[in-house]
């Protein structure tokens, strides 16, 4: 897997490459290991596109024209037997989206702590860069001394 990803038509000329979230790359190559997982994100990428419904559009149609005479019941069967199906990918995809931004979470949390840190540590450095300088170009009092420089 690529640190990078089409956002346009991967065809197209005009394909945008932009680099892809570390977690979402990590968590691609872990679904893109695995038989199971690239076979169900393959059938839900189709069952969510447009030459799916035509198909099924085409196919429907002719079942109901031509295969039986009284096609209800048994394409009333197929249609709830395939909505099952579908409502499982669509699920499994919906799992994948949650990995990918559980993923994507973490990896962000960590990130903001590490800068919260560093900021917290740049701040003290120039916190106590401030208090040297200070010290060493602005004389002290001396006790008793008013601050306008006059003496008591």
């Amino acid at each position: 897997m690529t640190s990078t990803q089409d956002l346009a038509d991967p065809g197209s000329a005009a394909a945008t490459v932009v680099p892809s979230h570390p977690a979402y790359v990590r968590v691609a190559e872990k679904r893109a290991s695995q038989v199971q997982l690239r076979i169900a994100d393959a059938i839900t990428r189709f069952a969510g596109s447009m030459a799916f419904v035509y198909i099924h559009v085409v196919v429907f149609a002719l079942w109901m024209l031509l295969a039986e005479a009284k096609p209800w019941p048994t394409l009333t069967l197929v249609v709830s037997l395939e909505a099952i199906f579908l409502s499982t990918f669509v699920m499994i995809g919906q799992n994948r989206q949650a990995a990918y931004q559980q993923a994507k979470a973490d990896h962000d949390f960590v990130e903001q702590e590490l800068e919260l840190k560093t900021n917290t540590e740049i701040t003290r450095a120039i916190h106590t860069l401030t208090t040297e300088l200070h010290r060493r170009l602005v004389p002290e009092a001396e006790p008793g001394a008013d601050p306008g420089g006059r003496t008591s």
